[in-house]
């Protein structure tokens, strides 16, 4: 399936839906291809817990972002299409810097769509954290 959506207007639907964000917060999405999308989330958005390595709610709000941003891609701006299911493997320590967020769209339904989300530092193959998610699609 081929993406309905360029970077720059997935970018402005993300910063229009989620005005309260600060700018150096926000995910910076590098491609978008059938099927997949990359972004990364800047070092200034982390937040950090005891021992100075990234948070599980944050390395699990990043992966729920890359998995919106590739269904968002593939059926359009579609605003209310919302997470049904989430289910996060943490696999390394994340440190405290930018983390990239590779989202692989396994199944698009006309009601549900599945992805495969895989966080990673340094190389695409330094995998952190594996998430497989489940969006509801408004009808």
């Amino acid at each position: 399936m081929q993406p309905v959506m360029s970077i720059a207007e997935l970018d402005r639907f993300f910063r229009t839906a989620f005005p309260d964000v600060p700018e150096d917060h926000h995910t910076v999405i590098s491609t978008i291809e059938p099927g997949v999308v990359r972004m990364v989330l800047p070092e200034a958005a982390l937040a950090l817990r005891p021992g100075g390595i990234v948070s599980g709610p944050t390395q699990m709000a990043l992966a729920d972002r890359a998995a919106y941003a590739v269904i968002l891609a593939h059926i359009g701006p579609v605003a209310m299409a919302v997470t049904s299911n989430l289910n996060y493997s943490f696999l390394r320590a994340v440190e405290a810097r930018a983390v990239h967020a590779d989202a692989l769209l396994l199944k698009l339904g006309r009601r549900l769509a599945t992805v495969d989300v895989r966080l990673w530092q340094g190389s695409e193959a330094n995998i952190l954290g594996q998430a497989t998610v489940t969006y509801a699609i408004p009808a």
